[in-house]
């Protein structure tokens, strides 16, 4: 399954720092999220784009991960040649990520 199936994400942007924060709409899926959506897996997801450490922090009260994930801008807003200056488009791109569906495991 996609992790678009469990969550909803947000971002932002500070120079050359990209932050995602995935949301899951039920906080019983919480977990799962923690389990499968690492800050390895977020690192591998984005190789080629995310030049720098992606680090995670956990919100278990609003059931939500973020990611700080530097060196994700081509060099920030006013240097950078994308297409996607302000990186929005990574929440969506990373909501494209596999999780296993534990139900069917």
């Amino acid at each position: 399954m996609k992790l678009r199936q469990l969550a909803h994400s947000r971002t932002g942007d500070k120079g050359n720092t990209s932050n995602i924060s995935v949301i899951a709409y039920d906080a019983k899926d919480w977990e799962r999220l923690c389990r499968h959506v690492t800050a390895e897996r977020v690192k591998t997801h984005f190789a080629g784009i995310v030049k720098g450490d992606v680090v995670r922090y956990e919100l278990p009260r609003i059931a939500a991960l973020n990611f700080v994930m530097y060196q994700a801008l081509g060099g920030g807003v006013t240097r950078t040649l994308a297409l996607d200056a302000h990186g929005k488009s990574l929440s969506s791109a990373l909501l494209d990520l596999d999780v296993p569906d534990e139900e069917q495991a």
